[in-house]
């Protein structure tokens, strides 16, 4: 038997089986590097792969592929130069090339696409009239067109579509509900609607939200921004959510957002007027909020991140357990009285037996004790998140992570005062070894101040003995409530860490995280550092960010440092301030002692003028990196600027992404245009590259 085993060939491997273990391999870099094997491999890969993101120029027609018949998910969002119109209306090639695009992918069923003006979809949309899914991609203002109009091709003939992402898509609001009303089949169909734009700043109204759920009653995801402030013509009150309940009773997935969250999260606004509540309270009963539970028993995931004050929520939240018990997932976002804390009996958070996923925000009133009541009524809990809650302290933390030590693997920490960023680490230490992602806020006084806190973590964490022997207790209770034990984490190393985020205010260095106590994660792969501030009036910075302290992690390839919530002077700073180009300097020193093989980078910009570009330090900074293979700056460039990244060796995928609103509509004669960047691709297709 043993040796007919070795004379077996993989060849020889019945090819239903060997599909099924193409099929298993999603890694782009993988299946290509199989399919070089031999023309047999070859074959199958193109015939199992279903997905497909093309980064192409357009005009390289000759290198469109025509081998991947088999995909059904496409992706041409990312074509360059990215930004502009894939067809144009006054093209006689746009037919053609519409032609030659639905042919060379005739099975397309779930499509992302960059719409600039109507045209694209006038041309495509005719071509697949099988699309099910579509996510609609723009950051330039909207085209000149009557209410609804830009939806008109698309609904007229694409007759299966279930799914519709319009998240990064900007639009008026008074688009969607003409567009809906004006094709009820196509309303009717639709399971999933997102309509959540981050580029617009206005949310729906009440009675466009009930003309769209009226219009779409077979939804079963919906997101959408809207207006809770009942200041405002058109918010969202008791009414209104007993209307989306009533009209749309089979949403399994519901999330709204007010309109002022998104821009409060990226101001850095530290939420604690009046001890942590708002000014106005919003217009939600607890009648209406037990009524509307009770009209969705289905829901699974649900997000109301009100901005407005809705008070002693606890008998309310105490019906999601009996009225929705799908509930897995749940975010709220100005609730108080949320739970009642361990002294009292069970209630509010603490009778979500269910949830998986918690995210709590701006809860004026959430405690320690609140913390662990909802550690012990939650324990399935893998995620949990809170944000701008200033009465809970690191004692709560820990203990909320001891009773979950067995589920907790997804954790934020984020604008809690009591919460700087070695507490909020020693905090969750029970779970050092098996936490994956993370997100935590870069709060510190001096770096001195934090050598020395990390010393004396690095001996035992700063609890008291009573405390400690408290926590005993704690954990035998949820070990009898469970029916398992939690055990505490004994190691310094964040062995399952792959992802972690941080927020750090403008100024700030990044040198003393890793002697906060997260020094040592050797499965460490993505970091996400987001700079929020104003650095316009600042002095000029005399030390570097700090990126070169990230070598400590081995295994760390992937970036994302956005900067774009950080303003400054475009080159206009008056005598004696700084302007943007230091400030890049500042923020990108160092990057090329990191072993990074993608890079995302968000310049800091100039909201004055509506700016953010790539200046020349940071263009030179870049080009030292030299084991990047995908960079993609979230902004604009000049073109002798980008000719730096052509002595890169490895870097093979570069493009310039205006994806902020108002995205400029004329490149100016400095700018990246579009010739200008069409030569650049062509020089760095003509370099040769090691793999």
């Amino acid at each position: 038997m043993d040796g007919t085993l070795s004379k077996l060939h993989f060849h020889e491997i019945p090819d239903v089986i060997l599909s099924n273990i193409f099929f298993l391999v999603t890694d782009t870099r993988m299946r290509n590097a199989m399919s070089l094997v031999c023309l047999k491999w070859y074959k199958l890969e193109r015939s199992t792969r279903t997905s497909l993101t093309l980064r192409g120029n357009i005009r390289d027609l000759y290198l469109l592929p025509d081998c991947f018949q088999a995909v059904t998910t496409l992706d041409l969002s990312l074509l360059s130069p990215w930004g502009y119109p894939l067809l144009h209306s006054s093209s006689q090639n746009s037919l053609l090339l519409s032609k030659i695009i639905t042919k060379a992918f005739p099975s397309i069923v779930c499509l992302t696409i960059y719409v600039r003006n109507p045209s694209t979809l006038h041309y495509l949309a005719p071509e697949w009239p099988n699309l099910r899914q579509v996510k609609l991609v723009r950051w330039h203002q909207r085209f000149n067109a009557p209410l609804g109009s830009e939806f008109v091709a698309l609904f007229e003939h694409c007759h299966s579509l279930s799914s519709l992402d319009l998240s990064h898509f900007y639009c008026w609001t008074e688009d969607i509900p003409p567009a809906l009303e004006a094709y009820p089949k196509i309303a009717a169909s639709l399971s999933h609607l997102n309509i959540l734009i981050h580029s617009s700043a206005n949310g729906f109204k009440s009675h466009e939200l009930l003309a769209i759920t009226a219009a779409c009653p077979n939804l079963n995801e919906l997101f959408a921004k809207c207006i809770f402030d009942p200041r405002f013509i058109g918010f969202v009150g008791d009414e209104t959510l007993l209307s989306i309940a009533s009209n749309c009773p089979r949403l399994s997935l519901l999330h709204l957002v007010d309109s002022t969250s998104i821009s409060l999260i990226n101001a850095g606004v530290d939420h604690d007027d009046e001890g942590g509540y708002t000014t106005k309270d919003a217009s939600l009963s607890h009648t209406a909020l037990v009524d509307f539970f009770t009209s969705l028993p289905m829901l699974e995931d649900l997000v109301l991140d009100v901005c407005n004050n809705v008070r002693d929520v606890w008998p309310a939240i105490e019906f999601l357990n009996s009225k929705c018990p799908r509930l897995k997932s749940l975010k709220l976002g100005e609730f108080h009285g949320i739970c009642r804390g361990v002294d009292s009996r069970p209630n509010g958070f603490a009778l979500c037996r269910g949830l998986e996923s918690l995210s709590i925000k701006n809860s004026a009133d959430l405690t320690d004790s609140c913390l662990i009541a909802i550690s012990l009524g939650c324990p399935k809990l893998t995620k949990f998140e809170v944000q701008s809650c200033q009465n809970i302290t690191e004692v709560g933390v820990w203990k909320l992570v001891c009773v979950l030590y067995s589920t907790l693997i997804d954790v934020r920490i984020s604008s809690c005062k009591n919460l700087n960023t070695v507490r909020s680490l020693q905090a969750l230490e029970p779970i050092r070894d098996r936490i994956q992602r993370l997100h935590i806020d870069c709060v510190w006084e001096s770096v001195e101040q934090f050598e020395g806190e990390s010393s004396s973590s690095n001996k035992s964490p700063k609890f008291k003995p009573s405390i400690m022997r408290e926590e005993k207790n704690l954990n035998k209770k949820s070990k009898n409530s469970n029916g398992n034990g939690n055990g505490l984490s004994g190691s310094r190393t964040w062995s399952k860490l792959q992802y972690l985020s941080l927020w750090i205010a403008v100024g700030e260095l990044l040198n003393p995280l890793p002697l906060s106590g997260i020094e040592d994660c050797p499965m460490l792969e993505e970091i996400e550092i987001k700079v929020v501030g104003d650095c316009r009036y600042r002095p000029k910075p005399s030390m570097a960010f700090g990126l070169s302290s990230l070598v400590c992690y081995p295994q760390l390839s992937k970036m994302k440092l956005d900067c774009s919530n950080t303003i400054g002077f475009a080159l206009t700073a008056p005598v004696g301030y700084t302007d943007l180009s230091l400030w890049e300097r500042f923020y990108l020193n160092g990057i090329g002692n990191l072993n990074l093989s993608e890079l995302n980078y968000w310049p800091p910009q100039d909201t004055d003028v509506n700016h953010r570009s790539l200046y020349l330090p940071g263009a030179g900074l870049l080009a030292q990196c030299s084991s990047l293979r995908k960079l993609f700056i979230h902004g604009t460039a000049n073109e002798h600027f980008m000719s730096f990244f052509l002595q890169m060796p490895n870097l093979r995928d570069v493009q310039l992404r205006e994806d902020y609103y108002p995205a400029p509509e004329n490149d100016t004669s400095t700018e990246m245009r579009r010739d200008s960047c069409s030569r650049f691709e062509d020089a760095l297709n003509r370099r040769d590259i090691p793999d």
